[in-house]
């Protein structure tokens, strides 16, 4: 037995995907790129895709970096002394 349809009557499926293309991105799938979708404030931060491939080498490199022993946090003076 089918199950019933359960999308909302007020989604309009033709509507909301009129402006997709479908297999954008199949090349590239095909190809073994990742796909990753940014948050738009990261997305407006890089000019590019190397930008962004570039930034996250980065932070990968700066992982890799040995760490100091733990230090703690310097003492501030207190003005009321």
């Amino acid at each position: 037995m089918r199950k019933a349809d359960d999308l909302r009557p007020e989604y309009d499926l033709r509507e909301l995907l009129k402006d997709g293309v479908q297999g954008k991105y199949a090349e590239r799938f095909r190809e073994g790129t990742n796909l990753v979708l940014l948050d738009r404030d990261i997305a407006e931060a890089f000019p590019s895709d190397e930008a962004v491939n570039a930034a996250l080498r980065l932070v990968m490199q700066l992982k890799k970096l040995p760490r100091s022993e733990k230090r703690s946090a310097p003492k501030e003076s207190d003005p009321a002394t």
